[in-house]
């Protein structure tokens, strides 16, 4: 299991959070740990989960996923 932070455009409110949530839930093989106003914390399976697939999850909420630097 792989945890990761993601940073989130364009959240601005309880409903904002309930949305990703709602979408990121959707995806089997993660979990979700934390939603916040403008960023989220979730642990997936490698192996079931792709970038493509949380930054889709993202989109379908409404918002914009922003590339992580490393």
């Amino acid at each position: 299991m792989k945890t990761q932070e993601l940073t989130i455009e364009g959240m601005s409110c309880g409903h904002c959070v309930m949305h990703v949530k709602k979408e990121l839930s959707k995806l089997n093989g993660l979990t979700i740990e934390d939603v916040e106003i403008g960023k989220a914390r979730v642990q997936y399976d490698e192996t079931k989960v792709t970038p493509d697939q949380l930054t889709k999850a993202i989109e379908e909420a409404g918002y914009k996923l922003v590339p992580a630097s490393n």
